[in-house]
Protein backbone atom coordinates (compact mmCIF):
# COMPACT_ATOMS: atom_id res chain seq x y z
CA UNK A 1 0.00 0.00 0.00
CA UNK A 2 2.63 2.33 0.84
CA UNK A 3 4.25 1.55 -2.88
CA UNK A 4 1.03 2.54 -4.69
CA UNK A 5 0.47 5.89 -2.60
CA UNK A 6 4.09 6.97 -3.45
CA UNK A 7 3.84 6.26 -6.29
CA UNK A 8 0.31 8.00 -7.12
CA UNK A 9 1.46 11.04 -5.27
CA UNK A 10 4.60 10.74 -7.51
CA UNK A 11 2.12 10.82 -10.59
CA UNK A 12 0.76 14.12 -9.31
CA UNK A 13 3.97 15.96 -8.71
CA UNK A 14 4.11 16.00 -12.26
CA UNK A 15 0.40 17.86 -12.51
CA UNK A 16 1.05 20.28 -9.69
CA UNK A 17 3.48 23.50 -8.96
CA UNK A 18 6.27 22.39 -6.73
CA UNK A 19 7.64 24.98 -4.94
CA UNK A 20 10.75 23.31 -3.58
CA UNK A 21 12.06 19.87 -4.41
CA UNK A 22 13.98 18.57 -1.42
CA UNK A 23 16.35 15.76 -1.65
CA UNK A 24 17.94 14.03 1.59
CA UNK A 25 21.05 12.10 1.60
CA UNK A 26 22.38 9.96 4.45
CA UNK A 27 25.21 8.67 5.50
CA UNK A 28 25.54 4.82 5.61
CA UNK A 29 29.33 4.51 5.30
CA UNK A 30 31.34 1.77 7.45
CA UNK A 31 31.35 4.33 10.81
CA UNK A 32 27.87 3.81 10.75
CA UNK A 33 26.46 0.76 12.52
CA UNK A 34 23.01 -0.90 12.46
CA UNK A 35 21.76 0.91 15.56
CA UNK A 36 22.92 4.27 14.01
CA UNK A 37 21.43 3.49 10.30
CA UNK A 38 18.00 3.30 12.13
CA UNK A 39 17.96 6.18 14.22
CA UNK A 40 18.50 8.45 10.80
CA UNK A 41 15.75 6.38 9.45
CA UNK A 42 13.35 6.61 12.08
CA UNK A 43 14.67 10.04 13.31
CA UNK A 44 13.84 11.60 9.57
CA UNK A 45 10.66 9.70 9.63
CA UNK A 46 9.65 11.47 12.91
CA UNK A 47 11.03 14.96 12.01
CA UNK A 48 8.91 14.51 9.35
CA UNK A 49 5.85 13.77 11.07
CA UNK A 50 6.57 16.88 13.72
CA UNK A 51 4.20 19.43 14.17
CA UNK A 52 5.70 22.40 12.91
CA UNK A 53 7.64 20.90 10.26
CA UNK A 54 3.79 19.42 8.97
CA UNK A 55 2.44 22.92 9.30
CA UNK A 56 5.44 23.98 7.10
CA UNK A 57 5.21 21.37 4.48
CA UNK A 58 1.06 22.41 3.88
CA UNK A 59 1.62 25.80 4.02
CA UNK A 60 0.89 26.37 0.22
CA UNK A 61 -1.02 23.61 -0.76
CA UNK A 62 -1.49 24.40 -4.25
CA UNK A 63 2.48 24.39 -4.50
CA UNK A 64 3.59 21.60 -2.39
CA UNK A 65 7.32 20.50 -2.04
CA UNK A 66 8.86 17.01 -3.11
CA UNK A 67 11.00 14.93 -1.29
CA UNK A 68 13.36 11.94 -2.30
CA UNK A 69 15.46 10.53 0.30
CA UNK A 70 18.90 8.35 -0.76
CA UNK A 71 21.50 6.94 1.26
CA UNK A 72 24.98 7.03 0.21
CA UNK A 73 28.50 6.28 1.63
CA UNK A 74 31.46 5.03 -1.12
CA UNK A 75 31.82 6.54 -4.43
CA UNK A 76 29.47 3.91 -6.75
CA UNK A 77 27.21 3.38 -3.41
CA UNK A 78 23.90 5.32 -3.55
CA UNK A 79 20.59 4.01 -3.42
CA UNK A 80 16.88 5.81 -3.46
CA UNK A 81 15.01 4.49 -0.20
CA UNK A 82 11.88 6.99 -0.96
CA UNK A 83 11.34 7.91 -4.77
CA UNK A 84 10.05 11.62 -5.31
CA UNK A 85 6.90 12.44 -4.07
CA UNK A 86 4.75 15.67 -4.00
CA UNK A 87 3.98 16.18 -0.25
CA UNK A 88 0.64 17.04 -0.93
CA UNK A 89 -1.49 16.33 2.52
CA UNK A 90 -1.34 13.90 5.47
CA UNK A 91 -1.41 10.33 3.59
CA UNK A 92 1.65 11.26 1.04
CA UNK A 93 3.73 12.42 4.15
CA UNK A 94 2.43 9.44 6.13
CA UNK A 95 3.55 7.05 3.21
CA UNK A 96 6.96 9.00 2.90
CA UNK A 97 7.19 8.38 7.65
CA UNK A 98 6.04 4.42 6.92
CA UNK A 99 8.41 4.07 4.33
CA UNK A 100 11.58 5.24 6.27
CA UNK A 101 10.56 2.89 9.52
CA UNK A 102 10.41 0.04 7.36
CA UNK A 103 13.59 0.31 5.33
CA UNK A 104 15.95 -2.43 5.34
CA UNK A 105 19.87 -1.44 5.31
CA UNK A 106 21.29 -2.15 1.85
CA UNK A 107 24.57 -2.61 0.85
CA UNK A 108 26.91 0.20 1.48
CA UNK A 109 31.08 0.03 1.71
CA UNK A 110 33.37 1.09 4.38
CA UNK A 111 34.74 4.35 2.58
CA UNK A 112 32.92 7.99 2.69
CA UNK A 113 32.22 9.47 -0.71
CA UNK A 114 31.16 13.04 -0.02
CA UNK A 115 31.49 14.40 -3.62
CA UNK A 116 29.79 11.87 -5.26
CA UNK A 117 26.92 11.82 -2.95
CA UNK A 118 26.90 16.03 -3.76
CA UNK A 119 26.48 14.21 -7.91
CA UNK A 120 24.42 11.55 -6.76
CA UNK A 121 21.95 13.95 -5.48
CA UNK A 122 22.38 17.02 -7.85
CA UNK A 123 21.06 14.25 -10.25
CA UNK A 124 17.86 13.52 -8.57
CA UNK A 125 17.14 17.14 -8.30
CA UNK A 126 17.94 17.64 -12.26
CA UNK A 127 14.67 15.86 -12.46
CA UNK A 128 12.76 18.60 -10.71
CA UNK A 129 13.89 21.07 -12.57
CA UNK A 130 9.95 23.12 -12.59
CA UNK A 131 10.22 23.87 -9.12
CA UNK A 132 10.86 27.28 -7.64
CA UNK A 133 13.87 25.78 -5.57
CA UNK A 134 15.93 22.88 -4.86
CA UNK A 135 17.90 22.00 -2.42
CA UNK A 136 19.91 19.03 -1.27
CA UNK A 137 20.70 17.96 2.12
CA UNK A 138 23.67 16.02 2.95
CA UNK A 139 24.35 14.43 5.96
CA UNK A 140 27.38 12.46 7.41
CA UNK A 141 29.76 11.43 10.53
CA UNK A 142 33.08 11.90 9.03
CA UNK A 143 35.00 14.18 6.13
CA UNK A 144 35.31 12.52 2.37
CA UNK A 145 38.00 9.94 2.49
CA UNK A 146 37.74 8.76 -1.31
CA UNK A 147 36.16 9.65 -5.03
CA UNK A 148 36.51 13.46 -6.18
CA UNK A 149 37.09 15.74 -3.54
CA UNK A 150 33.33 17.52 -2.50
CA UNK A 151 34.65 21.08 -2.90
CA UNK A 152 35.11 20.35 -6.84
CA UNK A 153 31.54 19.36 -7.12
CA UNK A 154 29.84 22.62 -7.08
CA UNK A 155 26.15 22.06 -8.96
CA UNK A 156 24.79 24.98 -10.61
CA UNK A 157 21.42 26.05 -9.65
CA UNK A 158 20.92 24.20 -6.24
CA UNK A 159 21.67 24.46 -2.11
CA UNK A 160 23.08 22.14 -0.51
CA UNK A 161 22.36 22.50 3.21
CA UNK A 162 24.69 20.02 5.62
CA UNK A 163 23.77 18.30 9.09
CA UNK A 164 26.88 16.96 10.90
CA UNK A 165 27.12 14.25 13.26
CA UNK A 166 28.99 14.38 16.29
CA UNK A 167 30.66 11.21 17.18
CA UNK A 168 33.87 9.79 18.45
CA UNK A 169 36.31 11.51 17.14
CA UNK A 170 35.23 14.09 14.46
CA UNK A 171 35.00 16.57 16.69
CA UNK A 172 31.70 18.26 15.97
CA UNK A 173 32.98 21.60 15.62
CA UNK A 174 35.79 20.98 13.03
CA UNK A 175 33.63 18.79 11.18
CA UNK A 176 31.08 21.69 10.85
CA UNK A 177 33.68 23.65 9.40
CA UNK A 178 34.95 21.27 7.20
CA UNK A 179 30.50 21.26 6.00
CA UNK A 180 30.96 24.70 5.68
CA UNK A 181 34.29 25.04 3.62
CA UNK A 182 33.82 21.76 1.43
CA UNK A 183 29.76 20.43 1.30
CA UNK A 184 27.30 23.27 1.39
CA UNK A 185 26.57 26.22 -0.96
CA UNK A 186 24.03 28.12 -2.16
CA UNK A 187 21.61 31.47 -0.97
CA UNK A 188 20.78 30.43 2.70
CA UNK A 189 22.98 27.40 3.06
CA UNK A 190 23.93 26.27 6.31
CA UNK A 191 25.10 23.40 8.60
CA UNK A 192 23.22 22.36 11.31
CA UNK A 193 24.85 19.91 14.19
CA UNK A 194 23.73 16.88 16.11
CA UNK A 195 25.64 15.70 19.61
CA UNK A 196 25.81 12.13 18.34
CA UNK A 197 23.12 9.87 16.43
CA UNK A 198 20.82 9.77 19.31
CA UNK A 199 20.48 13.45 18.60
CA UNK A 200 20.11 13.05 14.87
CA UNK A 201 16.03 13.58 15.44
CA UNK A 202 15.93 16.89 16.82
CA UNK A 203 18.98 18.27 14.55
CA UNK A 204 17.19 17.08 11.44
CA UNK A 205 13.82 18.95 13.14
CA UNK A 206 15.49 22.24 13.61
CA UNK A 207 16.76 22.04 9.81
CA UNK A 208 13.41 21.33 8.12
CA UNK A 209 11.97 23.86 10.24
CA UNK A 210 14.74 26.55 9.04
CA UNK A 211 14.54 25.24 5.75
CA UNK A 212 11.12 25.17 5.25
CA UNK A 213 10.42 28.62 6.64
CA UNK A 214 12.86 30.40 4.69
CA UNK A 215 11.12 28.95 1.44
CA UNK A 216 7.44 30.33 2.91
CA UNK A 217 8.18 33.70 4.01
CA UNK A 218 10.31 34.20 0.24
CA UNK A 219 7.73 32.82 -1.95
CA UNK A 220 4.90 35.33 -0.22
Amino acid sequence: MVLLGLAGAAGQAAQATCRQALALGLDVSGSVDDTEYRLQMDGLAAALMHPEVRAALFEMPDAPVSITVFEWSGPESQRVVVPWVAIDGPPALEGVAARLRGVARGASTSSTALGAAKRFGAGLLAEQVGCWKRVLDISGDGTSNTGVRPGLVRPDGITINGLVIEEGENLGARLEDYYTAYVVQGPDAFVERAAGFDSFEAAMVRKLKRELTVLVVSGR
